[in-house]
């Protein structure tokens, strides 16, 4: 296993100041151990979420998430996920426009943080909270003419060791056949329970499929076209995910949920557009967060089986993370 600091995935930003990152680090981690003691992760029937008014961390109980009183910690992240004790945070990272990974324990206190490329997109933790993973956009890819590419990367929390640090790499099957291209480009893995196999996002040649990969064997294939951002349900029998209107995500994207077993999606009540990684709240409904205005978002809640309404779960919030 390679270490987390392979230079395939991370870049160490030479123009940040030692003393003003370890000055600003140590301030920081002071803060957010003072903070933090007032949420765990660890304890069942709680939603960890991102506050949109300040980008703080917070905790609602599930059985009143609308008007229960929200716990509040110190820790702040333009992303995070958490899973049974461990939460990913990605941040910013000192004075430029860098940003780090950071590793989180039951109670928001860093357990280890590293720099990232890229600006933060997704993340997602798996459930025995073993495995995170991450998205990040980059610019600069020569395939793609300067515009916007995404880099994907999976770490085994426990160890430091990285389980992918590029999926471009994986033999690629697409519809039963081998496939290479110079584009080939992934985002948003969801990790199933066996902490081996996973699904994620693999677009190339203007189209984009939803994936099964497995880490081990290092090998990738398309299951199904027009879908983004999966996300595994509970019971690892579903995927939750946004797809583009008529194809076209200059059109916007509408959630919905596939069955692995038959492929067959199901569109969901919601009829905005979804640029989200949808969560799962439990077996039978999602959340996911739409904007408001341009500075607050909140997160919503539909029936995975297509049926009802919507209505909104966490106010002023986003990145939502059941924890079960």
């Amino acid at each position: 296993m390679r270490k987390i600091l392979s230079t395939s995935i991370f870049a160490v930003v030479l123009a940040v100041g030692a003393g003003v990152y370890i000055y600003e680090a140590a301030h920081r981690n002071d803060a957010e151990a003072a903070a933090a003691e007032r949420v765990d992760i660890s304890t069942p029937g709680q939603i960890l979420v991102r506050s949109t008014a300040d980008g703080s961390m917070g905790q609602v109980a599930l059985v009143d998430p609308g008007t229960g009183q929200r716990k509040v910690s110190a820790v702040s992240c333009n992303r995070v996920y958490a899973a049974a004790g461990t939460a990913i945070c990605l941040r910013p990272d000192g004075p430029l426009s860098t940003y780090q990974i950071a590793i989180l324990d039951r109670n928001l206190n860093e357990r280890d943080a590293y720099p990232m490329v890229g600006v933060p997109n997704r993340a997602r933790v798996s459930a025995d909270g073993r495995v995170v993973t991450w998205t990040a956009f980059v610019t600069g890819d020569s395939y793609n003419g300067g515009q916007f590419s995404t880099r994907v990367g999976v770490l085994d929390a426990a160890s430091g060791d990285v389980l992918a640090d590029t999926l471009e790499t994986y033999a690629l099957t697409r519809d039963g056949k081998p496939y290479q291209a110079a584009d080939v480009n992934y985002w948003g893995v969801t990790v199933a329970a066996d902490d081996r196999t996973f699904y994620a996002t693999m677009s190339t040649a203007g189209h984009r499929y939803l994936v099964q990969g497995d880490f081990t064997a290092r090998t990738v294939r398309t299951l199904a076209e027009n879908v983004e951002c999966p996300s595994l349900s509970p019971d690892g029998t579903r995927i939750a995910f946004k797809q583009a209107v008529d194809g076209d995500p200059v059109k916007g994207w509408r959630p919905a949920v596939l069955d692995l077993a038959t492929l067959r999606p199901t569109v969901l009540a919601e009829t905005r557009s979804v640029d989200d990684q949808i969560a799962w709240l439990d077996d039978r409904t999602v959340m996911y967060a739409l904007p408001r205005d341009k500075d607050h978002a909140d997160v919503w809640r539909a029936n995975a089986d297509g049926s009802g309404s919507t209505s909104v779960l966490v106010a002023d919030a986003e990145s939502p993370a059941a924890i079960r």
